[in-house]
């Protein structure tokens, strides 16, 4: 049985952490990435506060496609280069918005979110996923967030 509680007054270092143990010990040695996909976007949603949608976006012939999260329904397909998950995954690069709004070319699946953190995940030089963070508050995402959501996706590039 898994029963991961985080403690919400942890500092976020600490947090992220903790939510990277975690989804060590879920996806160690399982070799469905739908499923860790999955479980990963559970723990997300446990550790990290504050969030509308947690999950995944996976790279399937050129383009993102959703994956398992947890939140509103979302856009299915998202081209490279468009949005904050297409601009990660087009870049390599993480990308944390304070403003979606004011992002150029920002795909509102979810008008409730005003923030989002999206963290590609890297396989052999290649984007293979990414992690998508959004949240409801302006400015919710720091880079601590960041530093820890890219440790986590470290963790995930065979596991996804």
């Amino acid at each position: 049985m898994y029963d991961f509680q985080p403690d919400p007054t942890l500092d976020p270092a600490e947090r992220y952490r903790q939510l990277t143990d975690a989804a060590d010990a879920l996806t160690a040695g399982e070799p469905d990435a739908i499923a860790n996909m999955a479980n990963v976007a559970a723990l997300l949603w446990e550790f990290v506060p504050d969030l509308n949608w947690a999950g995944f976006y996976r790279m399937v012939e050129g383009e993102l496609v959703l994956g398992p999260f947890v939140g509103r329904p979302a856009c299915i397909r998202i081209p490279l280069g468009k949005g904050v998950c297409g601009t990660a995954a087009s870049t390599g690069e993480t990308q944390l918005v304070e403003d979606v709004h004011a992002f150029p070319g920002h795909i509102a699946c979810d008008s409730a979110s005003r923030s989002e953190l999206v963290v590609p995940i890297v396989r052999d030089g290649a984007v293979v996923a990414v992690i998508d963070l959004d949240s409801p508050n302006p400015a919710r995402f720091a880079p601590a967030d960041a530093q820890g959501i890219e440790k986590l996706a470290e963790l995930l590039t065979h596991r996804v």
